[in-house]
């Protein structure tokens, strides 16, 4: 493809926000983020939405187009790969920072680069994952609701103080540290874990630990690690069993690290005194779709909406002005610049 060419890029899982923001950072040009060169593009972008996420089905939409910007929780499996090439795609640019959801070898068999949006805004993320901690604590979300139904009684509002408790932070990547960063103004211990130990953790305050010391000296245990085959499920009855009565657990990572039938019944035995969750294991089936008229038909995530103890929102956590102008842009600057290409 030539330079002065237009690159032609269908955007799959298109919501009015995605739009909104990937026009706003087209017409910016050359103020992509950090990591891009700060030129005006020689070749035009133009971009075609989607509402429908990407799949084997949807992908012979694709005919015509260059590149494919897909989201975390489309199906880029091999049938889906084997269509976009049929198309002549040869880019599938994710605009999420994970990749579990794509068969990267199929893509390098066809000759399909994948980039993906390797760090974001990453206080976003940790910023949601202590409003959940925080809401789970102190009530928050009881209170409301009560106050404006005129009821000012305490009982069933406790909480705990988070200064001096300690909390377990599972992944150390630039999530994870700003996770200990902002447990270090409550005045907690941090212990952590991570196969690849990060000198700016330790800097911070934060002490390595093996994953059994962190279950069992652990109030709160917050997971900020990517899904693959030696994390899948690392939450489960086993590991579970090791952790404190009433530990407050915290996914904003990835929902596949839990089992959630494990956690049903640790929430049933009280293991589980507090359980936030921002991502959920089948939630491509369930998650930014409006599904208040329809009956869900998944019994494990309906049976975990009905503990008190439970709080869960919809993969909100990447969710604020200033990540996906952040997305956009270094989705764009990915497709035209070849950058953070996903290797096998």
């Amino acid at each position: 493809m030539k330079d002065s060419e237009t690159i032609h890029v269908a955007c799959f899982s298109a919501q009015e926000y995605d739009k909104a923001v990937f026009e706003r950072a087209l017409n910016g040009a050359g103020t992509c983020a950090e990591n891009s060169a700060e030129s005006s593009y020689s070749r035009a972008v133009t971009i075609t939405y989607f509402t429908h996420g990407l799949a084997a089905s949807t992908a012979r939409l694709c005919d015509g187009y260059d590149v494919v910007i897909a989201f975390v929780n489309d199906d880029i499996g091999a049938e889906t790969i084997k269509a976009l090439a049929q198309c002549k795609v040869k880019h599938i640019a994710l605009r999420c920072a994970g990749f579990n959801n794509v068969d990267i070898k199929t893509a390098h068999d066809y000759g399909i680069q994948v980039s993906r949006v390797p760090a974001y805004s990453p206080e976003t993320v940790a910023e949601h994952t202590l409003a959940l901690i925080l809401t789970l604590n102190r009530q928050t979300h009881k209170a409301y609701n009560r106050v404006r139904e005129g009821n000012f009684a305490l009982n069933g509002l406790l909480g705990f103080t988070l200064h001096n408790k300690t909390v377990g932070v599972v992944g150390t990547g630039k999530i994870g540290c700003s996770v200990i960063r902002i447990l270090n103004g409550f005045g907690c211990r941090v212990l952590c874990y991570d196969p690849y130990e990060n000198q700016e953790a330790r800097d911070l305050g934060a002490q390595y630990v093996d994953l059994d010391t962190l279950f069992a000296e652990s109030t709160i245990v917050s997971l900020h690690c990517p899904l693959n085959e030696s994390s899948h499920h690392m939450i489960n009855s086993e590991s579970l069993h090791k952790m404190q009565n009433g530990v407050m657990l915290i996914n904003t990572s990835r929902g596949g690290l839990v089992d959630d039938k494990a956690i049903i019944d640790g929430l049933k035995s009280k293991k589980i005194g507090y359980l936030g969750l921002d991502v959920y294991e089948r939630e491509s089936e369930l998650f930014f779709t409006d599904h208040s008229q329809d009956i869900i038909q998944d019994d494990n995530f309906q049976r975990l909406t009905t503990f008190p103890n439970v709080l869960i929102t919809g993969h909100q956590g990447f969710f604020t002005a200033e990540a996906l102008n952040e997305i956009a842009h270094v989705t764009i600057d990915n497709i035209i610049n070849n950058n953070n290409i996903v290797e096998i």
